[in-house]
């Protein structure tokens, strides 16, 4: 327990806690005995006041009453007084009972006074943060209206909005927005679908009704724009309410879903735009936290391609389970610098070492391994744009097939207990160079747990495209948008499986829980989405008519492009697990030996830039590799 002698306040509070407890206790005997205390009443009086001076203000400083900022008052704080008054009135109740068999003393008194002192002790609490929060500063007319409307200053000079949402993330941004001066915005009502909250008021702000009349009443509260404040919203009810907004003229901005929320405190700087990962409504993934605890919590922890959309993320999530160590392998300084930043900041109880550098890099590679011995591996880093890997296949054999070879060479020979290789629906009868690397990486990864029986469980995780990672086709849509389009789409009906960042990372952690080795887990992708629908969505949020105010263009398949992407391959038999989102697969045992000396050979042909070489080697390993023309 840390109290601060050394404060002039804490002094000024201690003295006026023990007038309030003379005063509670003798008010207590001047109600019990009809204000005539005279006699026997005052003598018990004086004598018992020391032991409840003295038992109430040891359980005050137990109960942590001295060490809050009173000026931030909350129902914390109240539940400690509630606690401290309680806990020490009994304390004085089995004190006098044990010495004197409360002969001649009255037992309402005590009750009176418990009453009274939580009164006046909460009430002091309270009154010393209205204080600070509507007086402190001057004793003006802005101080009284703040105190009677929730605002000070000019209102003039804010922004008027409404929140959409009447429930607790609302409430939580109307606090954030009222308490904090800097922000300048006004709240002027709160939009509910929900009929019982309808004409209610939070914290003297109306429900002022449906989320369908929001330009009606946009128009009676005077407001310029709107925060959607329902992160648990699905993606029929996102695209209801944007289209509310669009239609009515108004500007919008939401709250991230829980599962954007790393530290699950919903505040104004996670307020952002409506972005297409909104739209998907996927989910909020329910994780088995202790499984994972249970192999990440206190370990030392590696993961590669740490500065990419899903490697971050990944670190992200990693962090939440209390690691001893998280090294974040990347060759990109800018991205590595910019997650080393982020977690520090976040998670100042963790270790979080960057290493810049390269898995191509084997000698580095060992030396970092033989460094830190990390006990859990998730192996993210790959190259994996279709378009640029067709053009220098090279490149793909290089950092999917070597590197990945590197960390698996590593990983057994430094003992790690778990090595996770996030693959691609792309290795799935792969159609381009990108996808025939990632299906040979994963038949290296596959074929380690069968031989030797190596300490380390090698795990495959594969799943389809991500909303909004780095190379994906969201962000090239919004450029062609933010350039008044076309849009191009390569064909009316190409289509993809999508799911967002945060879910695709947290399902890597829960599949890295599973299995005992040489399984590939599959994530549960929902229904595949075509591009040109997704196109459409996006000029929509951006306040546009898709084909009117911009135009869509089908420019035909990239090279190594499919129509469609698959999750299974032939052969794969597909099983259950525990978690309703996460399949299993058992795919062919391979010859390892047969395997390394197709890949050495497949290495040297990279080496030699032979590009014609090198589909029809892969071809070789990867008979289900078809190029697309």
């Amino acid at each position: 327990m840390y109290l601060s002698f050394t404060r002039k306040s804490f002094y000024i509070i201690l003295l006026i806690d023990i007038l309030i407890i003379i005063l509670s206790f003798f008010l207590a005997h001047l109600l019990r005995f009809d204000f005539n205390i005279a006699g026997q009443p005052l003598s018990i009086f004086i004598k018992a006041l020391p032991l409840v001076l003295i038992t109430k203000l040891i359980c005050f400083c137990v109960f942590g009453l001295y060490k809050g900022m009173w000026r931030y008052t909350s129902l914390y704080d109240l539940y400690n007084v509630i606690k401290a008054t309680s806990i020490s009135t009994l304390l004085i109740i089995f004190i006098l009972l044990y010495q004197t068999s409360f002969s001649g003393l009255s037992r309402s008194v005590f009750i009176i006074d418990w009453f009274l002192c939580l009164l006046l002790i909460a009430g002091f609490r309270i009154s010393v943060r209205f204080y600070f929060e509507y007086f402190s500063d001057n004793m003006n007319q802005d101080n009284f209206k703040k105190f009677f409307t929730g605002f000070s200053k000019d209102n003039s000079s804010r922004e008027r909005i409404i929140i959409i949402g009447a429930g607790d993330c609302g409430e939580k941004i109307f606090r954030e927005l009222r308490d904090n001066t800097h922000l300048k915005y006004q709240v002027t009502g709160f939009l509910d679908d929900h009929p019982t909250k309808r004409g209610k008021t939070i914290h003297g702000i109306p429900v002022m009704g449906p989320v369908s009349k929001i330009k009606e009443l946009a128009e009676q509260a005077i407001a310029d724009s709107a925060i959607i404040a329902i992160p648990s919203a699905n993606s029929g009810q996102m695209r209801k309410i944007i289209n509310h907004c669009t239609e009515s003229g108004i500007k919008f901005k939401t709250i991230p879903g829980i599962g954007e929320l790393i530290n699950g405190r919903v505040s104004i700087k996670s307020i952002r735009d409506v972005a297409y990962r909104d739209l998907l409504g996927r989910e909020i993934v329910k994780l088995d936290e202790t499984k994972i605890g249970n192999y990440l919590k206190g370990q030392t922890v590696l993961v590669t391609g740490a500065g990419g959309s899903i490697g971050s993320e990944l670190c992200r999530q990693i962090c939440r389970f209390v690691p001893s160590i998280i090294l974040l392998y990347e060759r990109a300084e800018s991205p590595l610098y910019e997650i080393e930043l982020e977690l520090k900041n976040y998670f100042k109880f963790i270790t979080i070492v960057p290493i810049l550098a390269d898995i191509c890099d084997r000698k580095e590679l060992e030396n970092i391994f033989k460094k830190y011995t990390p006990q859990t591996v998730f192996h993210a880093a790959a190259y994996k744009h279709v378009p640029m890997l067709e053009l220098q296949p090279w490149k793909a054999i290089e950092n999917n097939i070597q590197g990945t070879l590197n960390m698996i060479d590593a990983a057994k020979k430094y003992n790690a207990k778990s090595f996770v290789f996030v693959s691609t629906d792309k290795a799935v009868r792969p159609a381009n160079i990108m996808g025939a690397s990632k299906r040979v990486a994963e038949m290296m990864v596959q074929c380690q747990n069968g031989h030797n029986l190596p300490r380390t469980k090698f795990k495959i995780v594969r799943f389809g495209n991500v909303a909004g990672s780095v190379g994906s086709v969201i962000p090239l849509f919004k450029k062609q948008i933010e350039q008044k389009g076309p849009v191009t789409v390569t064909h009316p009906d190409v289509t993809r499986y999508f799911m967002t960042i945060p879910e695709a990372s947290q399902l890597i952690l829960q599949a890295g829980s599973m299995g005992n080795g040489s399984e590939i887990f599959l994530l549960e992708m929902g229904t595949p989405i075509k591009i040109s629908d997704m196109a459409r969505d996006l000029i929509r949020l951006s306040g546009y008519e898709p084909d009117v105010d911009i135009k869509i263009q089908y420019v035909g398949l990239r090279p190594g492009e499919k129509l469609y992407e698959e999750l299974i391959t032939e052969g794969e038999g597909v099983l259950p697990t525990d978690h309703d989102k996460i399949m299993m697969l058992y795919g062919e045992h391979c010859d390892t030996g047969l395997l390394r000396k197709q890949i050495n050979e497949l290495l040297t042909l990279s080496k030699d830039r032979n590009g014609d070489q090198i589909k029809v080697k892969l071809k070789k390993i990867v008979p289900e590799y078809k190029p697309a023309s």
